[in-house]
């Protein structure tokens, strides 16, 4: 697994290059065979997710120092060749991808594949962009990698119709255009004062840069943490997210509850490669910014949530807390707070998809009109759950309801326990996996002792107890009241991937300390960037191999 045996790792490109391909043949098969296209992405999202897995599986066996694996694209030598590289980091993103990305085309096989010819394509097309913005080397291959998932994103938004959906797809858009152009004006900068694009090579580069450059550098470096900031939605960029994230299909929507972690990994993937704490006059260059940002985004996010009287949005405001707490962990740059950090990015990102896909199921549940119901063409109803009826011999009113308490019918009280955990873990309480990061993290605030720290923690505590009272409002009117409700039907498509992201968060908290050793091994390796610059600069072309054409 040691890169310095050669860049020949394949799997780390398959995970791009199946969706990719997967993405082609679905749209040679023309507008129809929806059935057939439907298998082919159940079968290329599994295989995905099951590639990442392998390896992260593989990458956390192989241990330091060879926990990295290096792809060199054509086979080019670094730094004039595309490498793709895959560390513990970056394996952990492509799982939670891969996981939210299944999750999401299983409950849109129910209903809301029929919105749309191009679905099934959008949705790889997504999953491509995460996947190779997650194993790229290359800065400005992550800028390719970005726009590809943006440009799956604008259309999976708008996936549907609607004039909600129009208008704030038109918000969501133009924000993202403007932080593209600040990525591309910042790599460009980059690119001038070192002279290379690969990202190991400008960490390499970047002490050689002379004093009368270090301005330039600097203001590049801003440049494009400001493209990161507005696509991790921190305050006061991320304005666009509630309005967008509530007018998604709920499919779109679990899908889109790590776009925002995309940003945040950047972020931390450049941050803490270009400017560790021995890197001189540079180093922990913007780390302020990034806690005060990250707190203020925090508190806008709770305050948010509090506001909030619409499940949709109150989900909304929640992945906008959570980037806000990890924008300011990681800018903290304590390997312990990071590890936390992590540990809670994967439970944030799992409950926000799990509860962005209950959104509509419990708007049915309440006789709400819903928009894809003529989108349902009926042939695909695989009923899960139904109302259970009073059994014989109960003791009924006149009206033949029951005196002495109600029989809960199966699917409301799946939806009711679903709601409740992933309400749980966003609010982080115990004892669940919300409640390990954030507990996790509060402990390692303790150990920073500075203002800004003392600040987090407190907001941590408030933030919790603010979705706390939140999620509770919301639930009570959706599971308390005596309005009158019709026999509610869950499909197995639509309550399958709610049960499997419920079953992750809860193994996340039985296998709590392993996950946590591995976020640990993970932030140390981090705040120790060399590591990864000798994995990477280190990587040979394939003995034989004939190098090709970029």
């Amino acid at each position: 697994m040691n890169a310095s045996l050669g860049g020949n790792d394949a799997l780390v490109v398959a995970p791009v290059l199946l969706p990719l391909g997967t993405a082609a043949l679905m749209l040679l098969l023309g507008d129809g065979r929806r059935r057939l296209k439907a298998v082919l992405n159940i079968g290329s999202a599994a295989l995905g997710l099951m590639l990442a897995v392998a390896l992260l599986w593989r990458i956390d066996a192989a241990g330091a120092p060879a926990s990295f694996a290096v792809y060199l694209t054509g086979n080019w030598p670094v730094p004039y060749g595309i490498a793709l590289v895959a560390d513990r980091l970056s394996a952990l993103m492509a799982v939670l991808a891969g996981t939210v990305g299944l999750a999401a085309l299983l409950y849109a096989l129910a209903r809301w594949q029929h919105a749309g010819m191009y679905f099934h394509v959008l949705l790889q097309l997504q999953l491509m962009g995460l996947y190779g913005a997650f194993l790229t080397a290359d800065l400005f291959n992550l800028f390719v990698f970005f726009e590809v998932l943006l440009a799956a994103s604008y259309g999976l938004l708008l996936h549907g119709g609607g004039a909600e959906r129009v208008r704030a797809g038109l918000h969501y858009i133009a924000i993202n255009l403007l932080a593209s152009l600040l990525f591309l004006i910042g790599v460009a900068v980059l690119y001038g004062v070192t002279g290379t694009l690969n990202m190991a090579d400008i960490a390499q580069k970047l002490p050689q840069v002379p004093a009368s450059d270090r301005g330039l550098l600097h203001a590049g470096a801003a440049i494009l943490a400001m493209a990161f900031l507005a696509k991790a939605a921190v305050w006061p960029l991320g304005f666009w997210l509630p309005a967008a994230y509530a007018a998604a299909s709920a499919p779109a929507a679990a899908l889109f509850a790590i776009l925002t972690k995309v940003g945040v990994y950047a972020l931390l993937r450049l941050w803490t490669l270009c400017f560790p704490a021995d890197a001189g006059v540079s180093g922990g260059f913007g780390g302020m910014a990034l806690v005060l940002g990250g707190i203020a985004t925090l508190g806008f996010g709770a305050i948010g949530m509090m506001a909030s009287q619409r499940l949709a949005r109150l989900v909304a405001f929640s992945v906008i807390t959570s980037s806000g707490t990890l924008v300011a962990a990681f800018g903290l740059g304590q390997p312990t707070l990071a590890a936390a950090a992590l540990f809670y990015l994967a439970s944030s990102t799992l409950a926000g998809c799990a509860l962005f896909l209950l959104v509509e199921l419990l708007e049915r549940s309440r006789q709400v009109e819903w928009g894809p119901a003529q989108f349902d063409d009926g042939n695909d109803a695989l009923p899960a759950f139904f109302e259970a009826e009073p059994t014989s011999g109960a003791n009924l009113d006149d009206d033949e309801e029951l005196l002495v308490g109600r029989v809960i019918p199966g699917a409301l009280a799946f939806l009711g326990v679903s709601f409740t955990l992933g309400a749980m873990v966003v609010a982080g309480l115990p004892p669940l996996a919300g409640f390990i990061g954030k507990l996790a993290m509060l402990q390692a605030l303790l150990n920073v002792g500075s203002a800004s720290a003392w600040a987090l923690f407190v907001l941590l505590i408030a933030s919790g107890l603010l979705a706390a009272i939140a999620f509770m409002r919301v639930g009570m009117r959706h599971f308390w009241t005596g309005a009158e409700r019709n026999t509610l039907r869950l499909r197995v498509v639509e309550s399958l991937p709610v049960g499997g992201l419920v079953l992750a968060l809860l193994l996340l908290v039985f296998y709590g300390n392993a996950v946590l050793r591995y976020t640990q091994a993970t932030a140390d390796a981090l705040h120790q960037p060399q590591q990864y610059i000798d994995a990477v600069m280190g990587a040979r072309p394939r003995a034989g191999g004939a190098q090709g054409t970029r």
